[in-house]
């Protein structure tokens, strides 16, 4: 049977998901050697271009778009081969859009660099896509120091490794009888045995008042064999280590001259004729306007890492859970037909959640209201889930001190424990009440439990 055709005032209307949105959107399909670049049909004769990667094709590509009249670009966010394409066109007046690539999957068995631009282009057209989160300028040159002191960090525990395995190999059991080799008492031993000393005695004489073990029994570990092929990687590794610990301070006066020339005027009502800050502690405070250090198992490496991160403009989110959500701190959303699948939180690599969660971990021993939260949580949940439970609880707090400028005060483990036990006697009484009995409380027991 065959359909009448609707007549023209009754048409039904496009929804506005399906409108176009940005008609003068571009596409572009990153590569390593080239990137292939779609613009609307009708703009051009050619509307797929490829461009090399070199730095005046990538100008060329940008007067390309110009002269189409492009206005918005999106892109995959493929390696670190996006970042010069994404800041030429930024420069020149684009808005650059950076999406994740498992949110644009293409048609199954389509699969080319031409339909890839072209797809992205379609997509962003009719408004499919988010841009990533991609901070401010001055944030992001913070946040390039902030990851290659973290990359300095890695390189430097790498060849501690390398002086622990040299000195095994010699079998001196140094790193048995002190807590850490690279410390005062270690690298004392370390330095006298590389300048030519083998007496056991003299060199436990150098171990640090403060070091645990007395010098009879660090004598007794510094027995061994010193091969000379040992001695040489040892000697290298040390080396090693301290030019990687003298680039580490290079790169933290470089972090400190970065953090000193945000404008700190709005955070902390300084004017631009302020004096430098003494230390990393006071750039953050006034640069962020509080004191992330506050908030228990947060110290200033872990703050540092954070506003590295996201920055100071928590704007870029709709509310404290938008934040954590974004962090991959919350339980997944995996439902069908009703039940719930999975509830896993999302797996991402984001620096600043991982953290978050080093300083969660922190708190299994404080005594404060989030010690006592993670530790409940722990024994419902166990270690792991207990640790996200946590993390998310601290971006919230982080959350609210970026926001409103508020400071946090930690109500202490006891207040924590009284307000469980009060909401823990609320629900036993709820539940009593609908069961037609009453709960009443035991004012002899109670006393005597609080004094045993």
């Amino acid at each position: 049977m065959r359909a009448s055709k609707l007549p023209k005032s009754k048409k039904m209307k496009l929804p506005k998901h399906l409108q176009h949105i940005n008609p003068y959107a571009a596409g572009i399909d990153i590569g390593g050697r080239s990137h292939f670049v779609a613009v609307p049909e009708g703009s051009c004769e050619k509307p797929v271009r490829e461009f090399s990667s070199f730095t005046d094709d990538l100008h060329q590509m940008a007067d390309w778009l110009l002269d189409c009249g492009v206005t918005s670009v999106v892109m995959e966010s493929t390696g670190v081969y996006w970042i010069p394409v994404f800041e030429i066109l930024e420069s020149r007046g684009l808005e650059v859009r950076l999406v994740n690539a498992r949110h644009v999957k293409n048609v199954p068995g389509r699969k080319s660099d031409v339909l890839d631009c072209q797809w992205l282009q379609r997509l962003h057209s009719y408004g499919l896509l988010e841009g990533a989160f991609r901070p401010a300028e001055h944030v992001c040159t913070l946040r390039a120091y902030v990851r290659q002191r973290m990359n300095l960090v890695r390189y430097a525990a790498s060849h501690i490794q390398h002086m622990q395995k040299a000195l095994a190999q010699m079998n001196l059991q140094l790193a048995n009888v002190v807590s850490d080799i690279t410390g005062a008492t270690g690298m004392r031993i370390i330095r006298a045995i590389l300048d030519g000393q083998r007496d056991p005695l003299v060199l436990a004489g150098l171990r640090d008042r403060r070091c645990k073990n007395s010098e009879s029994t660090i004598a007794r570990s510094l027995h061994g064999n010193f091969r000379p092929e040992h001695l040489f990687s040892l000697k290298q590794a040390v080396d090693l280590y301290e030019f990687y610990q003298g680039q580490i301070a290079e790169c933290d006066r470089q972090i400190l001259h970065q953090l000193a020339s945000f404008d700190t005027a709005e955070a902390s009502g300084n004017g631009p004729g302020a004096t430098l800050p003494a230390g990393l502690e006071e750039a953050l405070q006034r640069m962020s306007g509080v004191d992330l250090t506050r908030i228990d198992g947060i110290d200033c490496n872990n703050a540092l890492k954070i506003i590295a991160e996201v920055g100071i403009d928590m704007s870029r989110w709709k509310s404290s859970k938008h934040f954590a959500s974004w962090l991959g701190l919350c339980p997944g959303t995996k439902v069908s037909g009703g039940k719930v699948l999975s509830a896993k939180s999302k797996p991402v690599a984001n620096r600043a959640a991982a953290a978050l969660r080093m300083a969660a971990f922190a708190l299994f021993k404080s005594k404060s209201a989030l010690g006592a939260y993670l530790r409940r949580q722990r024994s419902r949940l166990g270690a792991p889930k207990a640790i996200t439970a946590t993390a998310h609880k601290l971006a919230r707090l982080v959350y609210t001190m970026l926001k409103h400028g508020t400071a946090y005060v930690d109500a202490g483990q006891e207040y924590y424990e009284e307000r469980y036990r009060t909401r823990v006697v609320q629900n036993l009484k709820r539940k009593a009440q609908k069961f037609g009995f009453s709960l009443v409380e035991i004012t002899g027991l109670q006393t005597q439990n609080a004094t045993s």
